[in-house]
């Protein structure tokens, strides 16, 4: 395929629920250009699209898939990506690289809660939206209603250029709005006819609505036609279209079936001749503030890596939109992050799972560079570096599991592949906490998880489990008590003593404070600081169920010591009895982290999702309501109550709320919660 002129290409991205035919709609479209000799489907395992093994496993895409098509003289880039919550930062990220978000819906469900989430998106992103109502040959399927739904939770610029020739098993064909002609796909031929009688007065009355959106794109034809001097003509409606729909003030809905092709081929063509080039798209902002538009003019090559795929059998490929200049093999380009030179190797578009190798790719088209080595996504790459280019911020993960390696010798190869991993997927953060001494992996949910899991057994050859991530408890006092710390050791020659009285308070909010107010030198001075480190080692311990001590004033007041069998470790041992035997009279108790919540949800689900926190031991701290008219809601509740919460709150809401989270301070835990630790520290120990 050779290099495309920039105003040639189309960079579409597909987006929506899963199940509402997605990646059916890119089938379809290399169905009918030539580009597959059958129809793979999902459910089958032979997309063309969804080639991953996860996916064929699951039936559902997971990760972007990219179709160039050649269509006359055009190229379109399908971008078919993911309609699952949590592979949505890679959704995201695609839609950054593209000029047109098609949203897919299905005909009998309708718009679904990620067809808003990704609509809102759009709109951040200023990108142009089209729709397509698929599956209306299926039974109970209804474009009016479908219809009406849209314009209830999108607003009035939708208006569609294709209405269906009857619905559900009646389904035949599809009405051309634009070019009030009617299409029907026989087999693998199209035709095109004039529009039945029975369906005249519903394509008039959407042409009217059609010209009525699109002349806004003009104001002196919108004058003129809503003075009614005159109706827009075709050359009129065809010439503002583009102007329109670039311009976010009309927005197409078509309709047909990717099961038996109807509707696909007025759809590309309609996206070669109306949907928005690549200069066409608005300035992308660099992370200095300033702003970049696509040009061919430029002679300076940049381009930003919105897309990182760790191949096991090729290694790192980097997704890169071109923004100016020509990419060629061979040559050198700055990362602006690393501020080092990458050199372009080989320059390669991707055709579901091939890559295919390409002389060139100018400003607007989307390609593949393997083998970068420090390049990672978010990169922007330029001659000079000079050209950093802002990346949208991804979706923070909440949803934390501990993975552990079932044999302990690869722990290491455990760590190597989870860091790889997190370097391609930006939803992915690792960290190793080295005071439950476990590997933390917080992703997206279950689904994510399962994933990493999967490839680590698939790809790494490593088995491994998934535990209870620890929560991190603390141990403090609540009282001062006084208690003596003594050691004495004989074993015939040169024994050990230590003697110590140690005087414990609460020190809240300030950390371990050790005071030396011995006298007299009933404890040599080069001795104390042993005493210092027996009780910091006794803390660390914890003294109810094995977890730190915090917020404690160790004062050391008196003691003795023998000339001969005093020494450090002697001291210390002494300081760890004089410890505990405080800490028994002290009040101890353990205390839970806290966490602070700012939860989103629709008004609908807000009482639920408060008398489900109340259930979690949980305060509602106050609250609010957004620009999308959602509540906010923001809670202080135990951390060990909401950790996974994602799975919680989206069943609650219906999948579509979400939240952010941060522990903030320690509580003293409930006496039952407590005893609950207490007794499986006990267990654990025996």
């Amino acid at each position: 395929m050779a290099a495309p002129e920039t105003l040639h290409v189309r960079n579409i991205v597909l987006v929506g629920q899963d199940g509402a035919g997605k990646t059916s709609l890119a089938e379809a479209m290399l169905y009918v250009t030539g580009q597959t000799p059958r129809m793979g489907t999902t459910h089958d395992g032979k997309s063309f699209m969804d080639y991953d093994a996860e996916e064929i496993r699951r039936k559902f895409t997971m990760s972007t898939s990219i179709a160039p098509i050649p269509y006359k003289d055009y190229k379109i880039n399908l971008l078919d990506t993911s309609g699952h919550p949590d592979f949505i930062g890679d959704t995201l990220a695609t839609m950054q690289a593209a000029e047109m978000a098609l949203f897919v819906i299905d005909a009998v469900t309708g718009p679904q809660v990620m067809h808003t989430k990704l609509w809102a998106e759009a709109d951040m992103m200023r990108l142009s939206r089209a729709v397509f109502i698929n599956h209306i040959d299926k039974e109970n399927a209804n474009f009016d209603v479908i219809m009406a739904a849209l314009h209830a939770r999108f607003g009035s610029r939708l208006g569609a250029v294709t209405i269906p020739i009857g619905v559900g098993p009646d389904f035949k064909g599809v009405i051309d709005v634009l070019r009030m002609k009617a299409r029907y796909v026989d087999g693998d031929t199209e035709r095109v006819e004039e529009i039945p009688e029975e369906y005249k007065d519903a394509a008039e009355a959407a042409r009217e609505k059609l010209c009525d959106l699109v002349a806004e794109a003009d104001e002196d034809l919108m004058m003129k036609y809503l003075e009614g001097e005159e109706q827009l003509t075709q050359e009129e409606l065809e010439n503002l279209l583009d102007l329109a729909i670039a311009q976010e003030l009309f927005i197409p809905v078509f309709t047909g079936s990717t099961i038996i092709k109807q509707g696909i081929q007025g759809l590309m063509e309609d996206i070669c001749t109306y949907f928005p080039h690549p200069t066409a798209h608005g300035a992308f902002e660099l992370a200095d503030g300033g702003h970049i538009n696509i040009t061919k003019e430029n002679s300076q090559v940049a381009g930003f890596i919105f897309k990182t795929v760790s191949d096991p059998y090729v290694g790192r490929l980097s997704f890169m939109k071109v923004i100016s200049g020509t990419v060629v093999p061979g040559m050198e380009l700055v990362n602006a992050r690393t501020r080092k030179k990458e050199r372009i190797g080989r320059v390669q578009i991707m055709k579901g799972k091939e890559c295919i190798d390409v002389k060139s790719a100018m400003a607007g088209d989307i390609i593949v560079i393997p083998k970068l080595v420090e390049t990672r996504t978010g990169d922007t790459l330029s001659h000079t570096g000079d050209v950093d280019i802002a990346m949208l911020p991804f979706p923070k993960p909440q949803y934390p599991v501990c993975i552990e390696a079932v044999n302990k010798k690869e722990e290491d190869k455990l760590g190597t592949f989870l860091g790889k991993l997190a370097e391609v997927d930006p939803t992915i953060k690792i960290d190793r906490n080295e005071e439950t001494h476990q590997t933390v992996v917080t992703a997206m949910g279950d689904a994510h998880v399962e994933t990493i899991v999967n490839r680590l057994k698939s790809q790494a050859n490593v088995d491994v489990r998934l535990v209870p991530v620890r929560i991190p408890y603390r141990e403090t006092i609540r009282a001062t008590a006084e208690a003596q710390g003594r050691h004495k050791k004989q074993t015939g020659g040169a024994g050990q003593f230590g003697d110590c009285w140690l005087r414990l308070a609460p020190n809240p909010g300030a950390g371990y404070e050790f005071v030396d107010e011995i006298k007299g030198g009933a404890i040599p001075g080069g001795l104390v600081p042993a005493v210092d480190k027996g009780v910091q080692d006794a803390m660390a311990e914890g003294f109810l169920a094995g977890y730190p001590m915090v917020d404690i004033k160790c004062t050391v007041f008196d003691g003795s010591y023998h000339p001969v069998d005093s020494n450090e470790m002697a001291f210390k041992t002494a300081a760890r009895i004089g410890f505990r035997a405080a800490c028994e009279k002290a009040k101890p108790v353990i205390m839970e982290p806290m966490a602070t919540m700012d939860i989103i949800v629709g008004e609908e689900y807000a009482g639920t999702v408060m008398g489900d926190i109340s259930t979690r031991r949980g305060r509602i701290v106050g609250t609010d309501s957004n620009d999308a008219g959602d509540t906010i809601i923001t809670v202080r509740v135990p951390y060990a109550e909401v950790v996974g919460y994602t799975k919680i709150l989206r069943s609650l809401s219906r999948g579509s709320g979400s939240y952010v989270i941060e522990i903030e301070g320690y509580e003293d835990a409930p006496r039952d919660v407590q005893e609950k630790l207490i007794e499986a520290y006990k267990a654990a120990k025996a």
